[in-house]
């Protein structure tokens, strides 16, 4: 199975290169930023994702093995393939990524192309428990905290925003919630 190539770019097109390595010449995917990074005849350097099916053998390629491993927990979702999760690393960073999923903002997800709401609340649903702690911005915000927020009626951009505010010093729950009120209501 193959899992990295450095190598000429050779073409690139609209969603993938061709990357040449050992006189071979191979099509990878990629994602639109990384694309954009990359132009032809310069040595490009990926990780790679083999999807292997009847019809052909498809590399995607990452700059990073998080970007890889992400990408791997995208696919253990049902009804998300290779070409579904490449987009969803289209619309964000992946730390922003993370973030939705851990705080169950499934909205951004449904932005791509192929990801309805069902599929979107399935991922976050699926992988909430998954993805690394998150840092929303400079805070250090909880998913719990967010959701208590969100249960007393505010929007998660509302929760979110007013998480951002907290004093990092404060490490008790409730009386991070509390601050977060007091921000909202401000």
């Amino acid at each position: 199975m193959l899992a990295y190539i450095k190598g000429t770019i050779l073409a690139k097109r609209n969603n993938f290169a061709i990357i040449r390595g050992n006189e071979l010449g191979y099509k990878v995917f990629l994602s639109q930023k990384i694309l954009e990074q990359f132009s032809v005849g310069q040595t490009a350097e990926v990780y790679l994702y083999e999807n292997i099916k009847e019809d052909g053998d498809d590399l995607y390629g990452f700059k990073t093995l998080d970007e890889l491993e992400f990408f791997e927990m995208l696919l253990s979702v049902s009804g998300v393939g290779p070409k579904s999760a490449l987009n969803i690393l289209n619309i964000a960073t992946l730390r922003e990524l993370k973030d939705a999923i851990a705080l169950g903002d499934y909205t951004m997800l449904t932005k791509v192309s192929g990801i309805g709401q069902k599929t979107a609340e399935r991922l976050v649903l699926e992988l909430r428990n998954k993805v690394d702690s998150l840092a929303v911005g400079d805070s250090s915000a909880k998913s719990d905290e967010i959701d208590a927020l969100v249960a007393l009626g505010y929007s998660l951009a509302q929760a979110r925003e007013a998480m951002k505010g907290i004093d990092a010093s404060v490490t008790d729950s409730g009386e991070r919630i509390r601050q977060a009120l007091k921000g909202i209501k401000n």
